[in-house]
């Protein structure tokens, strides 16, 4: 039997600045403009907009900054805030309010001028306690932590970690779109400077600006829309811990929780997927996504990477935008996995395109390894 929220919600609008490096614009600048350009892919206006949903690290009630910034009056609002992975919890959200006719159109968004206000995150109003005594450089010593762990218990190299980077960018030199399109061999990645060990710069994903937003109607509705609607087959969340500290394994992440649930919702598996999407903030995520989400079995990751699977050309095509290391990352990027997966359903990815693309798998990460949300997206066909 399948599950109620299976295809019920269709994403029928997205926006995308593309602006990342943009002096002058405000994080709700940003914002604002992502949310225009949803709203006229989906030939729909902000006074039909009831449902509203957003995060940003800049500001502590954005729900409320938001609407008066749109101009709109929801009758359903979420601002949850779990770092990088909130808009997937959003979608979620999104999903239930639609059907239990809390709102008719939802829209979910975000703005961020990270890079040109100093490239530094805001800062955080709940240090850790048990961490904050040794000084590590937040967020990526606890990433390297994990990648530390990974290496030493499954042999995973720094040279696959590298080839991470490489297929990444490999993407992105097929992305008009992308930031960072100039060439990166795995020599670049070992050669660059050392951040934390085992992480070099070049296993940091970029800093940039950027705004981004989803627009999302009840199934029924998005067919009479003028774009394809990407299908919301399945979507699950998951929190772990908040500091790295209090992780129970470095090694697997709450994703294979998330993942598990969305798999279940949408009546899919990982050989059902066609395309993915991975928030790589690091390295270290693409391979302990792959795994978690059963792409690969524990500690094989590395060598999946290795072998040229996840490059152009391979067989499973991840983070086909560039990703967060070398397309954008304007500190909270998960919205952007989102909308990679529906442009690729729709077919509008010009010479990064899957051919015959018709299941996507969005995941995104929040805090440091904190939170995971998966969403599987699909065509009209996979109904």
């Amino acid at each position: 039997m399948s599950h109620p929220l299976r295809g019920r919600a269709a994403i029928v609008g997205i926006g995308n600045t593309r602006r990342w490096n943009a002096p002058g614009r405000t994080p709700f600048d940003q914002l604002q403009e992502a949310a225009v350009l949803a709203l006229e892919d989906c030939g729909l206006r902000f006074d039909q907009v009831d449902g509203l949903f957003c995060a940003m690290s800049t500001s502590g009630l954005p729900v409320l900054n938001v609407a008066e910034r749109l101009g709109i009056k929801p009758t359903y609002a979420d601002g949850t805030m779990v770092g990088g992975a909130s808009f997937l919890f959003h979608l979620q959200s999104a999903m239930a309010a639609l059907e239990a006719g809390l709102c008719q159109v939802a829209l979910i968004c975000y703005g961020s001028n990270q890079l040109t206000a100093g490239g530094k995150l805001a800062s955080m109003p709940d240090p850790q306690p048990y961490e904050a005594p040794f000084r590590p450089r937040y967020p990526i010593s606890s990433y390297a932590l994990a990648a530390a762990r990974h290496m030493h218990q499954y042999g995973t190299t720094r040279e696959q970690l590298a080839d991470v980077a490489v297929a990444a960018r490999a993407w992105a030199q097929r992305n008009p779109d992308a930031y960072a399109r100039g060439p990166l061999t795995r020599a670049d990645v070992l050669a660059s400077r050392m951040v934390s060990d085992p992480l070099t710069k070049a296993d940091c994903c970029l800093v940039t600006d950027g705004g981004a937003a989803l627009v999302l109607t009840r199934a029924e509705r998005a067919r009479d829309l003028p774009r394809p609607p990407a299908y919301v087959l399945g979507v699950g969340v998951a929190v772990g811990h908040r500091q790295i500290s209090a992780m129970p394994d470095l090694t697997t992440t709450c994703a294979v929780e998330s993942g598990r649930r969305a798999y279940a919702m949408a009546g899919l598996g990982p050989r059902d997927v066609d395309h993915v999407m991975l928030y790589d903030a690091f390295t270290i995520n693409t391979l302990l996504f792959l795994e978690d989400l059963g792409f690969c079995a524990k500690g094989e990751a590395g060598a999946l990477v290795q072998s040229g699977a996840i490059a152009p050309g391979g067989t499973l095509p991840v983070n086909t935008n560039g990703g967060g290391l070398s397309c954008n990352h304007p500190g909270m990027y998960g919205l952007f996995t989102l909308i990679e997966s529906v442009e690729q359903l729709r077919g509008h990815c010009s010479d990064r395109q899957v051919p015959g693309a018709a299941v996507s798998l969005a995941h995104a990460n929040g805090g440091v390894l904190s939170s995971q949300a998966t969403a599987i997206l699909g065509t009209a066909a996979t109904l």
